[in-house]
């Protein structure tokens, strides 16, 4: 009987129609969205890459082929040009400013928050601390242009009721001063944010283990030294991997709402770079060219930094 029933299931399911199979496995339809998101918009657009080996005209659409082969000729224009190498100027001093702002301070933060002990307080603190990383890239810039405006932005009203300076600064203005200004407005937005992540391997840890050090007498600073911070160091290793994976990818948005005329001599990044040579110039070819070199020098520093952190305690992230 049971051998019965199951043919008629068998036949019964070969009988269905695709939307009608498709309805039936809707659960895992529905968790398999975001793998084909991740598909489409972040492997799709790959096909873009091609347009480097060719001279690549808009008006081809996405036919390349119908397009000159010109070879590895991009990436030999692009390595002898002065602007490209004023662009990776720039994105690495950008990029480690970043790592060691914002690396250090979301993780001195979550251990800030992570000693307090009233609760509310904590919770407060945390989605005050979080908050900003949902702003657009516009609305920072302009909280930006307006707390450093020389006219009556409140860093020049501090400096100035202080003595410390006697005219106004144009801080906006000094092309030596970007890169700090971009890396601490990096930390205002995103740091909190990042701080959830440690936060969330710091609600692993026993808490015996404390109970333990309070036993022995062992203080707040010998703790968080002795247990909290061992206790995360999978976590910390891997965002230090990826940080610096992402080393040129300062962030076209925020460079290009806070540049200006003025901080051009410093402002140019990569991607700024790729924006001005594909997006104004016209020259695809050239743009995706510096996208594939950006990607590869990801890779070899997110490869490279794993197999350091692999010899030096034997543990890395992949």
């Amino acid at each position: 009987m049971s051998v019965q029933s199951s043919a008629v299931t068998k036949r019964k399911t070969k009988e269905l129609g695709f939307w009608q199979k498709v309805w039936r496995q809707r659960q895992l339809v529905v968790l398999s969205l975001p793998v084909l998101m991740v598909i489409i918009f972040s492997y799709v657009p790959l096909w873009g890459w091609s347009f480097a080996f060719f001279n690549y005209k808009p008006t081809t659409g996405l036919n390349v082929f119908a397009n000159d082969w010109i070879g590895l000729q991009s990436f030999q224009e692009l390595f002898t040009d002065a602007y490209f190498w004023r662009g990776l100027k720039n994105s690495l001093g950008i990029g480690v400013l970043k790592i060691v702002f914002s690396y250090v301070f979301s993780l001195l933060l979550a251990v800030m928050i992570n000693e307090v002990k009233v609760t509310w307080f904590k919770r407060t603190v945390q989605t005050v601390s979080y908050l900003p990383h949902f702003v657009s890239w516009v609305v920072a810039a302009n909280l930006v242009f307006v707390t450093l405006s020389p006219d009556s932005g409140i860093v020049n009203e501090i400096l100035l009721k202080l003595g410390i300076v006697d005219n106004p600064i144009s801080f906006m203005g000094k092309p030596n001063l970007f890169w700090l200004i971009v890396a601490l407005t990096e930390v205002w937005k995103n740091a909190g944010y990042s701080a959830i992540v440690y936060l969330a391997a710091m609600t692993s840890i026993d808490p015996s283990l404390y109970e333990s050090a309070d036993i022995d007498g062992a203080g707040r600073f010998s703790k968080i030294w002795n247990i909290t911070l061992p206790s995360i160091m999978p976590t910390i290793k891997i965002l230090l991997v990826l940080s610096i994976g992402r080393l040129l990818s300062v962030g076209f948005e925020q460079v290009y709402v806070l540049k200006s005329a003025s901080t051009t001599e410093t402002a140019t990044t990569l991607e700024v770079y790729i924006y001005d040579y594909a997006m104004k110039y016209g020259l695809w070819s050239k743009g995706s060219a510096m996208s594939i070199f950006t990607s590869i020098v990801s890779v070899v520093l997110i490869v490279g930094c794993n197999m350091l952190v692999k010899r030096m305690d034997g543990e890395g992230i992949m």
